[in-house]
């Protein structure tokens, strides 16, 4: 038996897909305009009961690319976790959960 390939929509697909379902188009005629079948409509729809999902959205409190990078350069130097942490004015197990999730500091 052939295997079907997985389908991937975009972003902007996927918005488009919603905002059709949210006019009250049924699956068949969203997938007819992707010139897909309606399963494959479906799979976008069915994980959050056809209610279209909250766009998500970073905490503020969750560190920062620039934060990151400047723990990386941390352990790069080889500085301590609290020396890391007093110059970003972060906690010190913020910065060593940020370690251990990025693979621990490697000696």
């Amino acid at each position: 038996m052939k295997q079907r390939r997985r389908i991937y929509y975009s972003e902007a697909q996927r918005a488009e897909i919603w905002d059709r379902w949210k006019r009250g188009e049924s699956q068949n005629a969203i997938g007819r305009s992707f010139d897909r079948a309606s399963s494959s409509i479906f799979t976008v729809l069915a994980p959050t009961g056809g209610i279209r999902p909250a766009p998500r959205k970073r905490l503020d409190i969750s560190l920062t690319l620039a934060e990151q990078e400047e723990i990386s350069r941390g352990i790069a130097c080889k500085q301590s976790i609290r020396c890391i942490a007093e110059r970003l004015n972060r906690s010190p197990s913020t910065i060593s959960r940020e370690i251990q999730r990025n693979g621990g500091m490697r000696t």
